[in-house]
Formats: structure tokens, C-alpha cells, sequence
């Protein structure tokens, strides 16, 4: 069980933080409560596994990035572990993962690019490429933003 504090601080989270330098102290002065308390409150949370985590959302268009591609690579398989520790050093790289292949898909190392614009995202693309002689490769670009909210789990009056 959570208690209304619990509640209003879960309700809090599920929406965007408050950009402020101390998020959890603007939330505290909200509910009449300590910033500490706050903290504290979340951890348990999380150990109770009421919470699971706490991300970002990154609206990019308005960060500047205006191009976005997944790029599938058929990396060999002894050479994976490398290529995705380098890919994924990368600032302009946000996912980095491996899947399995299919029959007419080859490609076992996907990777999610942001840029500032197409151009320079082909050219990271070809740099990653010659860094790690990985030339098989297909570029999936993004063309609109299908979604960008996050699911809400609790709901109430504020």
C-alpha cells in the first residue's frame, strides 16, 4: 500500500519535472514536506518496486535535432561486443543493442543516431563504418514522431 503522500509524489513524477535547479525541493515545498523526505520517499518506492525508474524524455526537435536514423549493422559475431562498445560512445548514439537475425535480415547490431541534420548523420554513419570496417549496413531514417508521452499509472486530483 501507498499513503497520499506516496501518491501525490507518484503523480508528480509521471509528468515532466519542473525545470528548476532543485526538482525535489520544488515538489517538497508542493506537498509540505521535506526535499529529504521526498528522496527518501522515491528510494523506498523503488524498494518496494511500486517505482521502477525515473527517465527523461528528451523532446530533441526542440534540442536542435532535426534528423534521426536507425542503422542496422551485420556485424560478425566475434566482433560485436567491440563494434557496440565503440557505437555506443558515441553522444549522438542513444540506443545501442543487439537482436537476433532472420532469414533476409542479416542485420544483428541496431543503432539509434541523433543529428543536427541528415548530412550529419551520414557522416557519423560512414565514420562508425570505417572505424570498425563494418560496411554492411542499412539506414533507417525517421520521417515523423509518432509518440512522445509516457504512460500514466496513477491519476488524480491536484
Amino acid at each position: 500500500m501507498i499513503d497520499s503522500i506516496d501518491e501525490a509524489i507518484a503523480l508528480r513524477l509521471q509528468d515532466d519535472l519542473p525545470l528548476v535547479k532543485e526538482p525535489y525541493l520544488h515538489m517538497a515545498k508542493e506537498l509540505g514536506i521535506t526535499e529529504e523526505e521526498v528522496i527518501c520517499r522515491i528510494e523506498n518506492l523503488k524498494k518496494r518496486k511500486v517505482l521502477r525508474r525515473i527517465g527523461a524524455v528528451l523532446h530533441h526537435q526542440k534540442a536542435g535535432i532535426k534528423a534521426n536514423a536507425m542503422v542496422v549493422w551485420e556485424v560478425p559475431e566475434d566482433q560485436i561486443q567491440e563494434a557496440a562498445r565503440l557505437m555506443a560512445s558515441y553522444d549522438e548514439i542513444s540506443h545501442c543493442y543487439q537482436r537476433q537475425t532472420l532469414p533476409k535480415w542479416p542485420y544483428n547490431l541496431y543503432t539509434m543516431i541523433h543529428a543536427k541534420s541528415r548530412e550529419a548523420c551520414e557522416a557519423l554513419i560512414k565514420e562508425i563504418a570505417e572505424r570498425t570496417s563494418i560496411y554492411r549496413y542499412e539506414v533507417l531514417f525517421s520521417t515523423k514522431e509518432l509518440k512522445k508521452i509516457s504512460m500514466k499509472y496513477f491519476v488524480g486530483s491536484r
